[in-house]
């Protein structure tokens, strides 16, 4: 996690076509050094609550996430959390970890957390920037994402290239 520069929300602001709002670091770069995942505040300034803490930036890595989305990956993880249930109890873990996380910054009185948090897959994007914020073994769900994201072009480019392969997860 590095503090947020000028620079780093310019890069940004054209990654999203808009001004970043809330934005408190930058909490993944990718090996180019290049802002990828930001951390936000719970409430951005205008008073709208934001319950999404980490935030893909990355154009390469949110195509891959909504290209992971349409192929039914979050189908697929959403009925192994009905079946494993060490996989589930570790999710459960991810999500009360991002909870207390964001709490501590500012409470929005709520346990919703994103990305369909802790009882099934709703958004890659937030799974994917939560697990490269926080590196991988925080979030099972996202670390499978970031490592089937990572099977392509992007692994030493927009991802770490010691990224856990998708095998060694689920080992």
């Amino acid at each position: 996690m590095t503090d947020v520069s000028p620079e780093d929300l310019a890069v940004v602001a054209q990654q999203l076509g808009r001004e970043p709002r809330g934005v408190l670091a930058v909490a993944y770069r990718t090996p180019d050094g290049r802002p990828a995942v930001v951390k936000t505040a719970p409430t951005l300034p205008d008073g709208t609550p934001f319950p999404t803490l980490y935030y893909l930036t990355d154009p390469r890595l949110t195509a891959e996430a909504s290209r992971q989305e349409s192929a039914g990956v979050m189908r697929e993880m959403t009925e192994r959390l009905g079946t494993d249930a060490d996989l589930a109890a570790h999710y459960r873990r991810a999500h009360e970890s991002y909870l207390a996380e964001r709490d501590e910054i500012g409470s929005l009185g709520t346990t919703f957390t994103g990305g369909g948090m802790p009882d099934r897959v709703k958004c890659l994007h937030v799974l994917m920037a939560h697990s490269l914020a926080k590196g991988p073994g925080v979030n099972p769900l996202g670390d499978e994402s970031v490592a089937l994201a990572a099977e392509g072009p992007l692994r030493g480019t927009a991802l770490p290239a010691e990224w856990p392969t998708i095998e060694d997860l689920r080992s």
